[in-house]
């Protein structure tokens, strides 16, 4: 059966309308089996993401059908050369594979391996990445001989339930141990005026996530990059917001962001929270994701949860989640195997 089911190369750029209906009914269909409670993009939002170009990263995407509909979907990056990041990441490919359920344990998956292959050598790669969070995955990727590397917890709080007087004590209490520090907040795109300045500690502080034993390269920020993240959001309507606190000398000293998009609105995702190390220890993290929260719930009075995820072994930011009511909701890995590692499997297989 594997022989009859031939991986076909996608170009979203020229894809016509038989394709994006395949695949809007697979996406539909693989949300529906790996997270059922959480809605999809809109179809016409997905396809303005996928057509848009990507000056960072070199995206590649195939398919497998079978009676016209897609059965197993493969999507792989890598930095793109001349890109800030391109020199500590070039080595590094990432892919996503899934097989629909009803198609899995008939080689499927594996049939792709010879093509990640060939797409690391394509662009010199020597380690790819896999995600992972249901149990067939995980089956999948030890079976390869890929390497569990960093384990993610996602967290959710339901806002019905938080402890509302505890964030304004932490909010006072912030504002008490540092009165020169200045809390800001922004909705929306942060000033372009502002870019450059932020860019760089954003980056510095991004650097500092315990990555576990993950190989990731190193994070650079720019005001270019920045400009192309609002631009995604802006086509599915997504709205961000960020809360940093501002050091008399300017310098950020920490910083969380969020976002909230119309096709879930019921949930907002709690994306990035930071300190800079020698800001630590005088209740900014606590301050900075107190006023947060106190300040959605003006703005999103009908939203019902927040969504974070944080990697297992960061237990400084766990436990402020925990105080806050975040619960665990699921877990993920990454994986990673070399190039080389990956070819003698294939060979013993």
């Amino acid at each position: 059966m594997v022989g009859e089911l031939v991986p076909t190369p996608v170009d979203p750029q020229t894809a016509g309308e038989d394709f994006w209906k395949r695949y809007h009914e697979f996406r539909r269909v693989r949300q529906a089996e790996s997270r059922p409670d959480d809605p999809p993009k809109r179809d016409a939002d997905q396809e303005a993401l996928m057509k848009r170009p990507d000056p960072f990263q070199v995206r590649e995407r195939f398919e497998i059908s079978r009676h016209g509909g897609i059965v197993s979907w493969f999507s792989g990056y890598t930095t793109k050369q001349g890109s800030p990041e391109y020199e500590s990441k070039k080595h590094l490919y990432d892919a996503d594979i899934y097989v629909l359920s009803s198609h899995r344990r008939q080689g499927i998956g594996a049939s792709w391996l010879q093509l990640v292959v060939e797409l690391m050598d394509r662009h010199g790669c020597t380690t790819v990445g896999f995600w992972a969070e249901e149990d067939s995955g995980h089956e999948f990727l030890k079976w390869v001989g890929a390497e569990p590397k960093l384990a993610n917890i996602e967290s959710r709080v339901k806002l019905s339930e938080v402890d509302w007087p505890m964030l304004e004590r932490w909010v006072a209490e912030g504002e008490a141990r540092s009165p020169k520090t200045k809390l800001e907040i922004y909705d929306g795109p942060l000033p372009e005026e502002m870019r450059a300045d932020y860019a760089p500690q954003l980056s510095s502080m991004l650097n500092t996530i315990p990555f576990e034993a993950l190989d990731h390269g190193e994070i650079v920020i720019t005001p270019e990059r920045m400009r192309e993240w609002y631009a995604r959001m802006e086509i599915g309507g997504e709205k961000l917001h960020t809360v940093m606190t501002r050091e008399p000398d300017g310098v950020v000293s920490g910083v969380t962001d969020t976002n909230w998009a119309p096709y879930r609105p019921a949930n907002i995702h709690q994306q990035f929270t930071g300190v800079r190390p020698d800001a630590r220890g005088r209740g900014l993290g606590k301050w900075i994701k107190a006023s947060m929260l106190l300040h959605l719930r003006k703005v999103y009075p009908d939203a019902e949860y927040v969504v974070t995820d944080n990697a297992g072994s960061n237990a400084p930011m766990l436990k402020i989640n925990r105080m806050m009511g975040f619960k665990p909701y699921r877990t993920g890995t990454d994986y990673q195997i070399t190039r080389d590692r990956l070819v003698e499997r294939l060979r013993k297989r």
